[in-house]
Formats: structure tokens, C-alpha cells, sequence
């Protein structure tokens, strides 16, 4: 009878032990991206997942391939280009506590109209939440971790912090990050001296940076970038 008890009380220990484990692996997970977004609220990143993937994926194809990505201050980018950012990614930036739920509503119908994940109405947080430390795959587990580091990002930074961050290491062609790497790729001036109709042509860019970077006069392109142009002085900063 005693050793019936025994291995009964051993099933359930183990049984317990199936359930928390993963659970504590979970929270350990999570304090680690939270550490790192303390840390990078006084510090600038010197590479992100998104970086770090890329040219993994350069380097194969050519040994000597870089990443070209120069950090500069918020003070250094123009105001053009981030009024064109907020325009084209992120209308509600100032606003939302990191997830806009109407974006992110709409794109979950659109999905499950072509029954897979076409788009995720990814705010600008959550975009440098999957720059910093995630993948460019599309599935449900990795749209909420997204999520949850994104409130992670808003708890912690300052809107003006997040957006400086995104704008120094969000990708604008292959092996092209940050403003200041871009303005000098496509235009040969720093991220300071973009005017209204070439932060916008970029802010456009970027849902597929690597297509535009190699097709700079498609009729979308042009269309598109008109039309952010006249949304620049609506466009809300931080």
C-alpha cells in the first residue's frame, strides 16, 4: 500500500514538474528580452536578430559581405523622415500602448480571408520588437511574443526612445540599416539632410526594402509616396 502511495506521489510531482518547466522556461525567456530592453534604454544596440540573420544569409553567398549601419542621434534624422515613417507604419505611434488593435483586428480578418498570414498590422514598436530580437517569420506564437515585448518597450522607453532605436536599425535594403546607412545608399547625404519627398520615397520601402532597393522606379512606388507626402504634416511626434 505505502509503495502504491509512493508512485502515485512521484506521478504527481512528475506531472507537476512537466507543467512548471516550461512555464519557468517561459518567464526566464521573458526576463531576459526585459533586461536587455533596460539596458538598451541608456544604451544604443550595436546589432539586432534582424542584423545578425541577414548577414549570416550575405556571408554565404559572398565572404566579404557587411553590414552597413551607422548609429546616429534623434536629433541627427531629419523630421521628414519621421513624420513619413509614422505615416506609412504607424499613424497612431503617439497614441497606442504599443499594439493598435483596430490595425492589428483588420489584419487578422485579411489573413483569414486568404487563409494564411499575409500581413500582422505590426505597430512601430512591435516592428523593432521583432528587429531586436526575433525573426521575419510569419506564425501566431511569434506575432504574440512580438506583442509582449512590445508592452516590454513601452513600459520602459520613452516614444521618442523607441522611435530613434527603430530608426537606426530598421532595415532598408540588403545589408542597408538605419537612417543614417540609407540616406547615404540611396541619396548620398546624411539621414539629416532627407527632404519631404526622399524620406518619403524610404519610408515607403521599408514592408519590402530588399524588392525597392533593386526596383526604385515601380508605379507603386511613386504612387505611394505621393500619397505619403501629403499625409507628412498630419503625422503626430513624440
Amino acid at each position: 500500500m505505502k509503495k502504491k502511495t509512493t508512485t502515485a506521489k512521484g506521478r504527481r510531482t512528475m506531472f507537476k514538474w512537466l507543467i512548471l518547466a516550461p512555464l519557468l522556461l517561459i518567464l526566464v525567456v521573458q526576463l531576459w528580452y526585459f533586461g536587455w530592453i533596460v539596458w538598451w534604454n541608456f544604451n544604443n544596440p550595436r546589432v539586432t536578430s534582424m542584423m545578425s540573420l541577414q548577414q549570416e544569409a550575405l556571408l554565404e553567398k559572398n565572404p566579404r559581405a557587411r553590414i552597413y549601419q551607422t548609429w546616429v542621434p534623434y536629433s541627427a534624422i531629419s523630421n521628414n523622415l519621421k513624420r513619413a515613417i509614422v505615416a506609412s507604419e504607424d499613424a497612431n505611434f503617439a497614441e497606442h500602448d504599443g499594439v493598435d488593435w483596430d490595425a492589428l483586428q483588420k489584419a487578422y480578418e485579411k489573413n483569414n480571408k486568404r487563409h494564411r498570414i499575409a500581413g500582422g498590422g505590426s505597430t512601430i514598436t512591435q516592428q523593432l520588437a521583432k528587429n531586436l530580437f526575433l525573426s521575419g517569420s510569419r506564425s501566431y506564437i511569434r506575432k504574440a511574443q512580438e506583442m509582449v515585448i512590445a508592452f516590454m518597450l513601452e513600459a520602459v522607453m520613452s516614444k521618442q526612445r523607441i522611435l530613434e532605436i527603430y530608426l537606426n536599425v530598421v532595415e532598408f535594403g540588403q545589408g542597408t540599416f538605419g537612417a543614417e546607412a540609407a540616406a547615404r545608399h540611396y541619396y548620398r547625404i546624411s539621414a539629416a539632410q532627407l527632404n519631404p519627398e526622399q524620406a518619403s520615397r524610404l519610408a515607403v520601402m521599408l514592408p519590402n526594402p530588399r524588392y525597392y532597393d533593386k526596383h526604385r522606379d515601380t508605379r507603386y512606388l511613386a504612387k505611394r509616396t505621393n500619397f505619403i507626402l501629403r499625409q507628412l504634416h498630419a503625422a503626430e511626434l513624440p
